[in-house]
């Protein structure tokens, strides 16, 4: 075993022994701090949202309007012609 690998090894048990034996941080976020990072985060997730719709939602709508206007040109009789058209 390798000095590097044996360092690893006995590293784990120490970093297993500070993340358990860790102590609560004490601190307060206020209803201002707090308000701020729930609506910091409602609107990420908002803007997240709003590009996957838009990734999604508009290359569908334009192949529906495709789809859409090939089949209205299909779907129309012949028509007569006028008496000013003879």
């Amino acid at each position: 075993m390798t000095g590097i690998a044996r360092h690893k090894l006995l590293a784990w048990p120490l970093v297993l022994v500070i993340a358990v034996a860790a102590v609560p941080a004490q601190a307060y976020a206020g209803p201002g701090a707090g308000l701020s990072m729930i609506g910091s985060l409602v609107a990420l997730i908002g803007a997240v949202f709003a590009g996957i719709f838009g990734f999604i939602w508009f290359p569908i709508k334009r192949l529906l309007k495709k789809r859409k206007a090939g089949q209205a040109e299909t779907a129309l009789p012949p028509t007569k012609p006028n008496e000013t058209q003879r």
